[in-house]
């Protein structure tokens, strides 16, 4: 009789078994800490179909230490701009923005939702002068920042962030 032990299988040293293993992009956007179930809100903000032949990746409800669940989008050969990060604010107020060029974070930024929103949403009001009169860019002032809720300053209707994500989206 042969007594053989079994050999019991360990990955590797340098795996870890729970952690999220995402290739590295060479140059382009990661967009870290997206509020939950919010990364396609963020892709569609964006204008991102994955028509346009760049490499997306996504990652949906992961784990966050800050943040409970988070996701994350990296976007290859694209680097977001002013404008785009402040619609991403509006449905995503506590992500990063990391630009990557040449495998490595060149510029590193938290988003912060600014005081102001000119032009980027339209008032929910289908009365205010914002969505009557040409010319007139939508005016918000900002009233809370998590969730962020906007109020118009023609009219004074308060918007929710429900609002403005389903609006970003095309949806109303």
């Amino acid at each position: 009789m042969s007594s053989k032990k079994k050999k019991s299988v360990k990955p590797p040293a340098e795996e870890k078994p729970n952690e999220l293993r995402v290739q590295k992009i060479k140059a382009g956007t990661v967009i870290d800490h997206i509020t939950a179930g919010n990364s396609l809100a963020v892709l569609q903000i964006l204008g991102i179909t994955g028509r346009e032949g760049d490499v997306i990746s996504i990652a949906m409800n992961v784990h966050s230490k800050r943040l409970g669940k988070k996701d994350i989008i990296k976007v290859e050969s694209r680097e977001i701009t002013a404008d785009e990060i402040n619609r991403i604010a509006l449905v995503a107020p506590k992500a990063t923005i990391n630009i990557i060029r040449n495998y490595k974070i060149h510029t590193k930024m938290r988003i912060e939702v600014p005081d102001e929103i000119i032009g980027i949403v339209r008032c929910e009001n289908p009365s205010c002068i914002t969505n009557n009169e040409r010319g007139i860019k939508s005016h918000f002032s900002v009233v809370d920042r998590s969730p962020v809720t906007l109020r118009c300053t023609y009219c004074k209707r308060i918007s929710s962030q429900d609002y403005l994500v389903e609006q970003l989206q095309g949806s109303p």
